[in-house]
């Protein structure tokens, strides 16, 4: 924890504590601080604060550079002289950083920086360490020091650190630099040019540091560069700062680039947005269908192979785009996912529970996916899509692409598109700078048509489904392996925006004489899916036309449909044509004129007289057994279970393979299994995800911080009151009981009832310990006389 930072936070009003708080969620996460030296630690934690970095615009992380450069006499003045603008562009900047606890003011006026931001940059504005880094090496000794100070011209008298003081003023004074380079060898100045500007670390020839009359020996002589390895050198902070001269000034840019825009129809965006959502929740529907029937096998490299994404899109009428996309969509949401059993991808619990959904619930889940999902579908690389759900190493950085093009394009007004890609990548890139420049021009295209074919961008401009999804931001997009329900799914303004996307979409069709359905219009998911199941798709886009034959109302049937329930729900979407009600009863007059029985097994004996009696037995009645000759029965019930039945009832059956040769098979490892619809197998019990409390409201939250400072106790006052209340706990567990008050460490305790509790963050009051409870996720009161026991977490 940064003593400074401390110092800083106890001196806050509200009004800063509270927005420290919302700019830094992180830091009021569960268990929330409720002391100010328990939040110091929270904002100090190198990881929060380099998270927090990657979500700033490019103005305060050029501020922090800057900043770094300058070294302890950074302050507000210093800072806009050293970036050559005035203090009124730098101020509300610095403001920011304030806010996000990344830098804060001393007493004195000067900047303290997080420890981490040091460590982020370790050549701050393309500078190196500060001379006195190496000076101070075990590389120089003292006698190295006074031949340097010779060379240079200077005393050679004192001790090591004054001989290293008059190096520093003499290296970092640009005058007496420019005069030192006059006697300088051929090729120095141009030299010493490289590592100033392009360095501060380069390669180099080691020969030419050990040959006399070089200009590589000639620097190095003269503590202008240092060779960290043979053949890497560095040049310090103030030489490379003397040598850029006395009017440069690091980048410093207040005002985002211009991103052209076009004025867009906003009838033509909404129409489009309504064609494109119902669109993607219906190819969503057909996609996982597909899957439902035929399991899809994943490459021995991982991933989907792309013969099986074009068997996806000839069976389902997807493009193959939709189908990548969709694909990776649905297996972030867990829609879909690998089975053993199954030997492929297939739908999920989920998806049974997703397609009883609405329209715009099942929308939210597909956006919130791919809000989160860390790859991106169709990103080519070197003209080619990757492999569908294949690892990609930049996963989480392309992430970070899709929510800044979002959030960049929500800058400009409603009704607008941007005019070029290269105009909105120079955007993207100075609000989220930490982004690697090549992989954001790379990933920028296809995130867009990904968010096209989702219906949050169209005509080049953002829909209201986009700007909702893009003012969410990514504090509540979540990790892709995060199981439990993004906040996304919920937020308010993104339902009703997924509610206007699908208000449009068509809900009946026009029947025809020739067995045709037509929907004028993008189909709602319950028609599109009612359709698909009774007729086979012809034609999709403006117009969707579905053609009704003997073979798709037979599948309607092997559904589950019967003749009256398939026209009772088909004259729900529209008036039903004579052909049409033929048809649908000359398929169900003929249907079921053979029959077809699934076995799970087959029980064979000698003696008929003995299978009869298992037959009728009423303990192997739940295994469905009927007599289809003397000597052989039928169960409904697969063979491990019917064999264990019959050994429970107290015969002695032997499992056969299909040659009939007794089979000993190993029973299968891992949990129970259970058979869902359409043949898939998946966990009898999946486990429920934990819905997580939301963090307290950082105005409240900071109003509280407050008043715990005034009330504070000294640590000797713990002590005492755990001595005189915690009766029932030996000194050594008192002492423990004391850390979890006044460190916040973790330990396990047992109440005089048997109940135990993992707690931390303790505070006393009144004779009861308020601490975090893990089990609880909250905070609760525990009596420290009903304590009798505790132990080290």
């Amino acid at each position: 924890m940064d003593d400074h930072l401390l110092d800083w936070l106890t001196t806050l009003d509200e009004e800063r504590l509270s927005r420290v708080l919302a700019n830094r969620p992180d830091a009021i996460a569960a268990p929330w601080p409720r002391r100010l030296d328990t939040l110091a630690r929270r904002l100090s934690d190198d990881f929060a604060v380099m998270e927090v970095m990657r979500g700033l615009p490019l103005p305060p992380l050029e501020i922090l550079q800057a900043s770094l450069v300058i070294g302890d006499r950074a302050g507000g003045d210093e800072l806009a002289r050293f970036l050559g603008v005035t203090a009124a562009e730098v101020l509300p900047w610095l403001d920011s950083l304030f806010d996000h606890a990344l830098a804060w003011p001393g007493p004195d006026g000067r900047l303290h920086l997080a420890e981490a931001v040091a460590r982020w940059w370790t050549a701050p504005c393309g500078l190196g360490d500060p001379l006195v880094t190496y000076l101070d090496s075990w590389t120089v000794n003292a006698e190295g020091l006074r031949r340097m100070s010779r060379t240079l011209g200077l005393p050679a008298q004192g001790g090591r650190r004054q001989l290293m003081t008059r190096v520093a003023a003499a290296l970092g004074d640009a005058d007496r630099l420019a005069a030192l380079l006059t006697g300088a060898p051929d090729g120095t100045v141009s030299l010493l040019d490289e590592f100033a500007w392009d360095g501060p670390v380069r390669g180099v020839e080691g020969n030419r540091f050990v040959s006399p009359g070089s200009p590589e020996k000639w620097a190095a002589d003269r503590g202008l560069l240092y060779r960290t390895q043979w053949d890497i050198a560095e040049m310090p902070r103030e030489v490379a700062l003397a040598l850029r001269g006395p009017d440069y000034h690091p980048p410093f840019t207040p005002e985002p680039p211009e991103l052209g825009a076009v004025p867009a129809d906003p009838e033509a965006v909404d129409h489009a947005l309504c064609l494109a959502a119902p669109h993607a929740v219906d190819r969503a529907a057909a996609l996982l269908e597909n899957t439902d029937k035929f399991p899809l096998p994943l490459l021995k490299g991982g991933g989907v192979g792309v013969r099986e994404v074009r068997r996806i899109v000839k069976e389902s009428g997807c493009t193959e785009e939709e189908t990548r996309l969709l694909l990776e969509v649905c297996a972030v949401a867990r829609l879909l996912a690998w089975d053993e059993a199954a030997g492929g991808l297939i739908p999920t619990k989920r998806f049974d529970a997703w397609r009883l959904e609405d329209a715009p619930a099942r929308l939210r889940v597909l956006l919130a996916a791919w809000w989160r999902m860390e790859r991106s579908s169709l990103r080519r690389t070197a003209g080619r899509y990757p492999t569908v759900l294949s690892d990609d190493p930049a996963g989480e950085t392309v992430a970070r692409i899709r929510w800044a093009v979002l959030a960049t394009l929500a800058t400009l007004p409603p009704d607008t598109a941007f005019a070029s890609l290269p105009e909105l990548v120079q955007a993207v890139h100075w609000r989220a700078p930490l982004l690697d420049g090549v992989l954001l021009a790379e990933c920028c295209p296809a995130i867009l048509e990904e968010a096209r074919l989702l219906g949050l961008v169209t005509c080049d401009a953002l829909t209201s489904l986009g700007r909702a999804l893009a003012t969410l931001g990514s504090a509540v997009a979540g990790d892709e392996q995060d199981e439990t329900v993004p906040e996304i799914e919920r937020d308010p303004g993104l339902v009703e925006a997924s509610v206007h996307a699908l208000a449009s979409a068509q809900r009946t069709a026009l029947f025809g004489a020739d067995l045709t359905a037509v929907v004028t219009g993008p189909p709602a998911a319950e028609l599109s899916g009612l359709l698909d199941r009774a007729a086979d798709r012809e034609s999709q886009g403006a117009a969707s036309v579905w053609r009704f034959t003997a073979a798709s109302v037979r599948r309607a049937l092997d559904a589950g449909y019967s003749a009256e329930s398939l026209l009772e729900e088909l004259r729900t979407a529209g008036t039903l044509p004579q052909p049409l009600t033929y048809l649908v009863k000359d398929v169900a007059r003929r249907y079921g004129e053979v029959t077809v029985t699934t076995v799970g097994c087959i029980i064979q004996g000698s003696d008929p007289g003995l299978l009869a009696e298992i037959a009728g037995h009423r303990r192997l009645a739940r295994l469905g057994l009927r007599l289809l000759a003397p000597t052989v029965l039928a169960g409904t019930a697969p063979a491990d279970r019917t064999l264990a039945a019959l050994r429970d009832a107290g015969y002695a059956p032997v499992p056969v393979d299909d040659t009939g040769e007794i089979a000993i098979r190993r029973e299968p490892q891992g949990g129970r299994l259970i058979l869902l619809p359409g043949g898939r197998v998946a966990e009898l019990e999946e486990p429920q995800a934990p819905i997580a409390e939301p963090p307290p409201d950082p105005r409240e939250h900071a109003r509280r911080l407050m008043e715990t400072r005034e009330q504070e106790r000294h640590t000797g006052q713990t002590w005492a009151v755990i001595g005189r209340m915690a009766t029932r706990l030996p000194t050594a567990q008192q002492s423990l009981l004391g850390f979890v008050v006044d460190r916040g460490v973790r330990a396990l305790i047992t109440l005089s009832d048997g109940l135990t509790a993992t707690i931390s963050h303790g505070e006393l009051r009144r004779g009861v310990l308020d601490a975090w409870c893990e089990e609880a996720g909250d905070y609760l009161e525990f009596p420290l006389a009903e304590i009798s026991s505790v132990t080290s977490g």
